[in-house]
């Protein structure tokens, strides 16, 4: 167990169990911005997704309370079993009513899968552990046929819709950036982003691609040390000094054309482009790239797996996933692919060390043969005439 939880145990006999305070939010994602570590807690989100569950892990919860099953088993997602294995306690299946119960900061108390403040009971649900997320994932892989069935249905519903954006990029905006027979490298905060991103740091110095941050992956540029060229993704998600850094940003809309988060952006006194479709951020991404005719596009904490690419709640998304990458084709590349080429590479550095031993080999051989006076006296000559040449 972390530290922070260990420190926020209750030792009272009397009140037994972890003690945090608890930030309450059905939005998982806007709950880990604010999230401090050592806190709990407190979403509503059915089949707990690997991104979301990174993403608190990442903010150092000591404790995630769900007000939904973590696993329903229509398919084997991955958030429980990154939760569990990271140490953090996980309850699940508390209900509804727990949303309205904790209160934002409220000091909680978590016992058995007991929820309390103070003595008051709040409400109750399952600890979830290593071996009941195995077993959840076991008998949810019997689910997956009904799943790629309604699957293969939302993929022909998309279709039909966006059409003519996949076709022909009608709707899709054009973006003052060039990636003209230029790399594209999109970055969005998905699974082992970060790790990702920095394997790919030789590829980035010497190829040098146009950066596009999807949401949160364009903060994940700048703490690497990069500046995004553009910006795909809801305004509310991503920091200030991203939205100010002087990339290009597309927010997305809905069909009708309204677009979430477009008044952060011109708050700001950024300019923005709206891109209207029911297609995801990540997908916006990948689409402005092959309609701006990159040559290559690279991508970073994409869902690449079969396993990754079902862990995700939204059907639509998926749906307009697998298209995309259909309309991408042979330029898509992922990342960790990427990173593997260019890590087998050898270094510069390397090279010039090789170069400079085999001199210091050839130096030390003169030196101890016969023939070292005569070089050295040659050498000397030679130095001697270009020298006296220069002076004339």
């Amino acid at each position: 167990m972390k530290l922070p939880g260990l420190l926020h145990r209750s030792t009272s006999p009397e009140l037994p169990g972890l003690v945090a305070v608890a930030r309450v939010d059905r939005r998982a994602e806007a709950l880990a911005r604010r999230l401090k570590p050592g806190e709990i807690a407190v979403i509503d989100q059915l089949d707990l997704d690997r991104a979301t569950a990174d993403a608190l892990i990442a903010a150092e919860a000591i404790a995630v309370v769900n007000a939904a099953p973590s696993i329903t088993g229509r398919y084997p997602n991955l958030g429980p079993s990154a939760l569990v294995e990271s140490g953090v306690l996980l309850v699940d299946t508390v209900g509804p009513e727990i949303m309205h119960a904790v209160k934002e900061g409220m000091r909680l108390r978590i016992t058995d899968g007991v929820l309390f403040a103070g003595e008051k009971r709040l409400g109750d649900g399952i600890v979830q552990d290593a071996d009941s997320v195995a077993d959840a994932l076991v008998e949810a892989k019997s689910g997956l046929s009904t799943q790629l069935e309604a699957f293969a249905g939302n993929v022909i519903e998309f279709m039909r819709r966006e059409r003519a954006m996949l076709l022909d990029g009608h709707g899709v905006p054009t973006v003052d950036v060039e990636m003209a027979r230029r790399h594209v490298l999109v970055v969005a905060a998905g699974f082992d982003h970060a790790e990702q991103l920095a394997r790919l740091r030789h590829y980035i110095r010497e190829c040098k691609p146009v950066l596009v941050g999807v949401g949160a992956g364009a903060d994940a540029l700048l703490a690497a040390g990069y500046e995004p060229g553009l910006i795909v993704g809801n305004p509310a998600g991503i920091s200030n000094a991203a939205l100010s850094c002087g990339a290009v940003v597309v927010v997305p809309a809905d069909p009708s054309g309204h677009a979430p988060g477009l008044h952060r952006v011109q708050d700001l006194g950024a300019g923005a482009v709206v891109f209207p479709s029911s297609a995801n951020p990540e997908d916006m991404a990948l689409l402005l790239a092959a309609h701006g005719g990159a040559e290559l596009v690279a991508t970073v904490g994409l869902s690449a797996s079969m396993a990754e690419f079902l862990d995700r709640s939204r059907a639509t998304s998926n749906a307009s996933t697998f298209l995309t990458r259909l309309q991408v084709g042979g330029k898509l590349v992922d990342g960790s692919a990427l990173a593997a080429l260019y890590r087998s590479r050898v270094p510069i550095s390397a090279i010039w060390l090789m170069v400079l031993g085999a001199i210091a080999v050839a130096v030390a051989v003169l030196l101890v043969s016969d023939a070292g006076d005569a070089v050295l006296a040659w050498l000397s000559q030679l130095w001697a005439g270009v020298l006296t040449g220069w002076g004339a």
